[in-house]
This record gives C-alpha cells, sequence and structure tokens, in this order.
C-alpha cells in the first residue's frame, strides 16, 4: 500500500479526533423506514420527519433521546404528537416554502401508532454500513486519532423484556459491539443533551482532550453538521446510499487508507 501525498499527511495531522454520528453513518438510517411508513399511508416525503422536527427541543422524540421519558410513555406520546395533523400540516407547508417547491396535498385526519414506527425505524437501523464500519477500524488500527461516537441514541432507557425483541435490540439497546468500536462513546440519554444542542459537542470535546478544530464530524442531518461547524469543527455530510464517498471524502482529510474502492485487481 502506497504512503499518501505529503500534502494530505500534513493535512491529516491537524486532526485528532474523527466523530461519528450511529444511525445513518455507522449503522444504516432509521429514515429509510420512515420513509417506508409514509409510503405505505400515502403521506408526502420528509412529512413525519418535518414534524418531529417541529417540536423543537421539546418534543416527545426529543425528551426520549435525552433520557427525559421511559419507552412505554414514549409511544403513546409519539404517536400523538405525529397525528396531530394541524402541526404536520403547519411544519409541511413551512418545509415546501423553504425548499421552493408546490406543497401537495395533506392528510386531514392521522393515527399514527408510535410503537409501530418507532420499532420499524429501530430494526432497520441495526444494520452496520459496512464502509463506515470497515474505515472505523482501520483508523483504529493506524492509532493517529481518537474515534468518538456522538449520537442521539437511547443507552440510558430501561427497556421491558418483552419490548427488547420487538425492536431488534437482542444484544441490548446500545450493544457492545458496537460500543467496542469506539475510544469513547457519547450517548445523549446518559448525558442528558443531544445533537444540535452546542454543549453536546462540547461535551465530547472535554472528555476527549480535544478543541472543536481538531475534530472532523460525521453525520447524515444538514442540522447537526451546521451546529459543529459553528463550533469550529470540519464535517462530512453522509447521504443516504452514498456512504463510500463520505468514506472517500474522509480519507483525502486524514491520509489513512480507509476503502479498497479503486483499488486495482
Amino acid at each position: 500500500m502506497s504512503n499518501p501525498p505529503a500534502a494530505v499527511q500534513s493535512q491529516g495531522q491537524k486532526y485528532k479526533a474523527v466523530i461519528f454520528d450511529i444511525g445513518g453513518v455507522v449503522m444504516r438510517s432509521p429514515f429509510i423506514a420512515i420513509a417506508e411508513y409514509e409510503k405505505t399511508h400515502g403521506l408526502p416525503v420528509d412529512y413525519i420527519n418535518t414534524s418531529i422536527v417541529g417540536y423543537g427541543s421539546q418534543g416527545a422524540w426529543q425528551k426520549f433521546e435525552r433520557g427525559e421519558i421511559d419507552l412505554l410513555s414514549f409511544y403513546p406520546a409519539f404517536g400523538r404528537e405525529l397525528s396531530d395533523t394541524v402541526h404536520g400540516n403547519k411544519c409541511y407547508r413551512s418545509y415546501c416554502k423553504k425548499k421552493g417547491i408546490t406543497c401537495p396535498p395533506l392528510p386531514e385526519k392521522l393515527n399514527i401508532d408510535g410503537r409501530e414506527l418507532f420499532g420499524a425505524m429501530m430494526r432497520e437501523s441495526g444494520i452496520y454500513d459496512p464502509h463506515i464500519r470497515e474505515a472505523i477500524l482501520r483508523i483504529r488500527d493506524a492509532g493517529k486519532h481518537r474515534v468518538i461516537a456522538l449520537t442521539n441514541n437511547f443507552a440510558k432507557i430501561e427497556v421491558p423484556p418483552e419490548e427488547l425483541e420487538y425492536l431488534g435490540w437482542d444484544a441490548g439497546v446500545v450493544p457492545t459491539h458496537l460500543t467496542d468500536l469506539f475510544d469513547d462513546f457519547c450517548d445523549s440519554s446518559t448525558l442528558g443533551m443531544r445533537k444540535p444542542e452546542p454543549e453536546f459537542y462540547l461535551t465530547a470535546c472535554k472528555r476527549n482532550n480535544i478543541a472543536p478544530s481538531e475534530a472532523i464530524f460525521l453525520d447524515d442531518i444538514g442540522l447537526n453538521l451546521k451546529a459543529a461547524q459553528m463550533l469550529g469543527m470540519d464535517t462530512i455530510h453522509v447521504r443516504i446510499g452514498r456512504t463510500p464517498e463520505a468514506v472517500k471524502e474522509l480519507e483525502s482529510r486524514i491520509g489513512i487508507k480507509l476503502t479498497n474502492i479503486g483499488a486495482k485487481l
């Protein structure tokens, strides 16, 4: 294997850490399940996500990610909020206006089952992205960077045994085969804060003795990336179905061979 060019090596030396989101980066995206749910129920694309985001920091989803409510309380609250078409339609009209697209017909009534939707999301996001996982293993093997997870997740949540299998959490809410990939695993429910709250990013940096400018952060959500950029982090947007591109970009930034894509046979 050839060494990276000197210019790339110099650029890579500025980073002391690579920070990864989990769902949608290291693991498959729960948005895939949301998109399928919308399609099955005749909802416009991104309707559910715009509704979730529209609750700001005080929605059921946001509180659950901070560990403020338990699972069995979350299910009905999540379903109730997403079934509120006054809220959902208002959020979606704003979304269409911002995107400059024509707003399609919107639902007059919804009855979204919070448990059903959340279960589908968690089962979908229980599968590793092979390209990102391989990249993490190579970065760890090189030993030049801290490898950190920064995730809106549910490690603190107590889950009734009968729900573990339904959610695809047979190995635990956050299994050791996942946490063992990282030097540090920063979980929103454990720390009581979540992306895009700036303190969550800063806490991850403090725990690992780095400045934000010494980290490069990979996430699939633009809002989370913008928050990181405001703190001085470099970022890479990981798009659904395009993780090989993100890995190649990371490879060019840190000067470590992370993939065999493009290699001569």
